[in-house]
């Protein structure tokens, strides 16, 4: 059976998003052009603009996407009833397990926040702040049951997503430690930074 139009639309958008994930995350998205992003995946400038008006819509929907897949995953994994010590656990392993899988969403996420136009930036700002309010909410919890010495859990939240989102980094699937073992190396990290008490 032959493939809708929909259906072929919607596989070529795709493959510029994919293309243009991979350019922006090699080359940053200054240097890379909607003609060269054509090329990588054998198209004309010309058809990509049917799909993306702008190289600026490309940017905004490539990490308005990442967000969105975060925060969704966040939502289907969490369990507000946990304890902030178990809660913190929880939220460390998550973050590590699921941004190594992708690491050029990621870069681009942070390194190209520069590049968004003022509306754009504001939404992706507050993708990202639903999702560290998520954080902020369990350290400001310890804090009040005094599980963990945070004498300021909004800095500490900015701390600690900074240092989880550094693994995608240098984590390699074929490095030396596990990321079972990367996790748990971490979850002892970051207890250690936020004061926590042992039970």
């Amino acid at each position: 059976m032959a493939r809708k139009v929909g259906s072929i639309g919607a596989e070529t958008a795709d493959k510029v998003r994919l293309a243009a994930l991979s350019l922006f995350a090699r080359y940053g998205y200054a240097a890379v052009s909607m003609r060269q992003i054509g090329r990588e995946i054998g198209l004309q400038a010309g058809a990509i603009y049917n799909h993306f008006p702008t190289k600026q819509h490309l940017l905004r929907g490539l990490m308005v996407e990442h967000m969105e897949r975060l925060l969704n995953a966040w939502d289907a994994e969490r369990d507000d009833s946990l304890p902030p010590r178990e809660a913190l656990v929880a939220f460390v392993r998550f973050h590590i397990r699921y941004h190594v899988k992708c690491g050029d969403e990621v870069f681009i996420s942070y390194m190209e926040l520069r590049n968004l136009e003022e509306e754009n930036f504001s939404e992706i700002e507050e993708l990202r702040r639903r999702y560290e309010q998520s954080l902020g909410r369990i350290l400001e919890a310890g804090a009040r049951e005094k599980v963990f010495t945070v004498s300021d859990p909004r800095v500490a939240t900015m701390a600690v997503i900074a240092m989880l989102t550094g693994v995608t980094s240098w984590y390699r699937p074929d490095g030396r430690l596990s990321l079972e073992k990367i996790e748990e190396l971490y979850v002892g990290m970051i207890s250690g930074a936020v004061g926590m008490k042992e039970n």
